[in-house]
């Protein structure tokens, strides 16, 4: 790598929820972070999304030159947006007011989250969080999209599915006079009403559909049957969704999202799923900022893997 410490780079990893900033050099020392609101412009009008990318940036410049800065990548979900001339309008506005004069490459969170768990410029990532999507993945730019069709039309296996299928479930089993116990009992206790179809059916449609995904940890904490089954279907409808996205047999595999940590009871299901199907262990993806700071530092490393083992050593 160059030895320029002069030389900055600068990683943006934006949500719908929060705005993740670093600046590193070209050594790979991360020598600022920053964290704002979300700034997905999908989610929220484009001043406001463009204030919160802004500040996490600033936040993450601190003391540093912005001068010095010579690439910056942009990861987040709803990359699309930028493309809205309004949106773009703004942004090199406040860009400006930074004093960020290099150019910003925008890029899907799915690429900034596939190099966040390799290096490897081709393969494929898949998240899974409130929605679930799976991108395939060739020299660091999205090449395919399946699924994150959003709560109406997809999303299988995210939380959002998982709460529905909870709802379900505990439908069903009212239905047919079940005991209520295990998720049953959780779910009525979530939506606060008693063990009855019409009062369950109520409460599950009495708000925002996609609030049904504040239940998936019932059925990750449920230990019965139709807690089993949900776990199971969502592994398998996941893993489908990966194989699809997937470019061949050997290229690797990133999750990423909440449902998918190793830790989490989803993410320890679909693993089982993928090595049932003979697929190479999956690598879990890191930080987003300081992937989408590797991604920005590509042209300018001598050494990118080197600098990738710096920025993210625990991938």
């Amino acid at each position: 790598m160059h030895g320029d410490d002069r030389t900055l780079v600068l990683g943006l990893d934006v949500g719908g929820t929060s705005s993740r900033a670093l600046i590193s050099d070209l050594t790979g020392r991360a020598l600022g972070t920053g964290e704002a609101a979300g700034g997905n412009p999908n989610s929220h009008p484009a001043p406001d999304a463009v204030a919160q990318m802004a500040a996490a940036a600033r936040e993450a410049l601190g003391g540093h030159d912005p001068a010095a800065v010579r690439g910056c990548v942009l990861g987040m979900a709803g990359v699309s947006g930028m493309a809205d001339p309004a949106f773009g309008e703004f942004f090199r506005s406040e860009w400006a007011r930074l004093g960020l004069g290099c150019e910003t490459t925008p890029v899907s969170d799915g690429v900034v989250a596939f190099a966040a768990g390799t290096p490897e410029p081709r393969g494929t990532v898949l998240i899974a969080g409130t929605g679930a999507v799976a991108e395939r993945v060739e020299d660091h730019r999205t090449a395919a999209t399946i699924g994150g069709w959003g709560w109406l039309l997809g999303d299988e296996g995210s939380a959002y599915w998982l709460g529905r299928e909870a709802v379900r479930a505990t439908l069903r089993a009212l239905e047919r006079g079940a005991p209520v116990e295990g998720l049953v009992a959780a779910v009525c206790g979530h939506l606060g009403v008693a063990p009855e179809r019409k009062a369950v059916i109520v409460a599950a449609n009495a708000s925002e559909p996609i609030h049904l995904s504040e239940l998936a940890p019932l059925v990750t904490g449920a230990e019965d049957d139709a807690a089993e089954d949900i776990v199971h279907r969502a592994a398998v409808l996941l893993a489908d969704t990966a194989a699809t996205a997937r470019p061949d047999q050997h290229s690797p595999v990133v999750l990423a999202g909440g449902l998918l940590h190793p830790d989490n009871r989803i993410g320890q299901a679909l693993r089982a799923e993928l090595e049932a199907r003979s697929w190479p262990e999956p690598r879990t993806a890191g930080s987003g900022a300081a992937a989408a700071a590797w991604l920005a530092a590509l042209p300018l490393a001598q050494d990118p893997i080197t600098l990738h083992k710096t920025l993210l050593p625990q991938a």
